[in-house]
């Protein structure tokens, strides 16, 4: 656990903000239809969003154990996990990703901050290289908006700067640390293109295409709120 006191603390997401998530779920599924059928597909996935419901994050290798109860004898189910465990996240990282995280490492520390299960989710911020340019700070939580207080024990600051695809994580964050965090939403994803979650929620303090736009930024300047937030000359 890190204690030092940081005049600014970057903290960001891995799903949709610096990996395309979408990509990934879209070859799992793509995966256990080759090898597996149409059919075991959507029971698998039927699965995970029962398991993304109870649990509140996404259990891949949760999912693969339950479809094995409901298919024992059936050892084609084997290769699911090696194929979750094995899988190539370096090549579904969104352009600039891992610059970003060392351009931020040049005014604080830049803070893994995920949802997801305990073994898979770690994998993938391994795998991807994003935990290594990182520094190897990674958090991941059941529920993160509801992790503030131990986020703030580990890593105490006078500004957070949080980079997050879900405005509804966003503005929790925001309505617990008010003028002590900016928010920066990249618009990539599904949700982050939800016309229902945009409308219902505000909008963040900086919105940004992609995530590579963040090393056009003077991004200590986010955390001076009583001026426009400034961007380098392209």
């Amino acid at each position: 656990m890190s204690n030092a006191h940081h005049a600014i603390v970057f903290l960001v997401d891995i799903d949709n903000t610096l990996l395309d998530n979408d990509r990934v779920q879209q070859d799992i599924q793509d995966h256990l239809e080759r090898e597996l059928g149409a059919q075991c597909r959507e029971r698998y996935w039927t699965i995970q969003e029962q398991l993304f419901e109870t649990l509140g994050y996404r259990d891949y290798l949760g999912a693969v154990q339950r479809f094995r109860i409901e298919r024992p004898n059936d050892v084609r189910l084997l290769s699911i996990g090696a194929y979750l465990m094995n899988y190539p996240f370096a090549d579904r990282l969104y352009p600039g990703a891992l610059d970003v995280l060392r351009h931020l490492r040049t005014w604080g520390p830049a803070v893994i901050l995920s949802d997801g299960d305990a073994v898979f989710q770690p994998r993938k911020a391994e795998q991807s290289g994003i935990a290594g340019a990182a520094d190897d700070r990674v958090l991941i939580y059941i529920h993160k908006e509801e992790a503030l207080a131990d986020i703030e024990q580990r890593y105490p600051t006078d500004h957070y700067v949080l980079v997050d695809d879900k405005l509804h994580i966003l503005n929790a964050v925001k309505s617990v640390w008010g003028e002590r965090v900016t928010t920066v939403f990249p618009r990539q994803g599904k949700f982050a293109h939800d016309a229902s979650i945009i409308a219902s929620n505000p909008m963040a303090d900086l919105t940004v295409e992609r995530i590579g736009d963040l090393l056009q930024y003077d991004l200590p300047a986010l955390a001076a709120r009583d001026h426009p937030i400034p961007s380098i000359a392209r």
